[in-house]
This record gives C-alpha cells, sequence and structure tokens, in this order.
C-alpha cells in the first residue's frame, strides 16, 4: 500500500519549488537581455511566493489562523500581519 505523502510534491527535490524558481529567475534576467531589472526583485519575489503559501495553507486548515501560522511555523500575529500586508482574508476560502 502506497501512503499518501509519497505522491505529494517535495519541496527539496530537484524538480521542487526552488528548482522552478531558478529555472523562473534565468528566464526573467535572459528577458532582460543584458540589462539589469529595476530595483525591488527580492521583495517581489518573495511577495509572489509568500501570498500563495499562505493562502493555500489557510485553505487546507479552513481558515483557522492558530493552525496555519503552526504549519508555517510563524506567530499568529505576524500571521495576521503579513494577510493584511497581502491584502488576504481573514475569513474562510
Amino acid at each position: 500500500m502506497m501512503s499518501k505523502t509519497s505522491s505529494l510534491p517535495s519541496l527539496s527535490s530537484s524538480a521542487g519549488l526552488g528548482a522552478t524558481v531558478h529555472q523562473f529567475l534565468e528566464a526573467y534576467f535572459a528577458n532582460h537581455q543584458g540589462a539589469l531589472p529595476c530595483s525591488g526583485l527580492y521583495q517581489t519575489v518573495l511577495q509572489e511566493i509568500e501570498k500563495p503559501l499562505i493562502e493555500i495553507t489557510l485553505k487546507a486548515v479552513e481558515g483557522n489562523q492558530k493552525k496555519a501560522s503552526e504549519i508555517l511555523g510563524i506567530n499568529r500575529n505576524t500571521l495576521r500581519k503579513k494577510m493584511q500586508e497581502l491584502g488576504l482574508k481573514s475569513g474562510k476560502s
């Protein structure tokens, strides 16, 4: 019998999140054809990853911020602050 987690994507696999981000950034810089992109790339990338991470985690726990903060490994107040910064609703999805 196959375990439930064996079919889940791994964040540490070679085709995981890091590899996907790496591939995207390589293409992003290539599209600038030698010119440097605008400043703020670091914050932009973090926000692009952070928003779906929080949204999907909240959805998985049916909007329970305490559970979501535990899964994410952040303080519940930090989660609330991030939700406000990212324009995420606090209710269930």
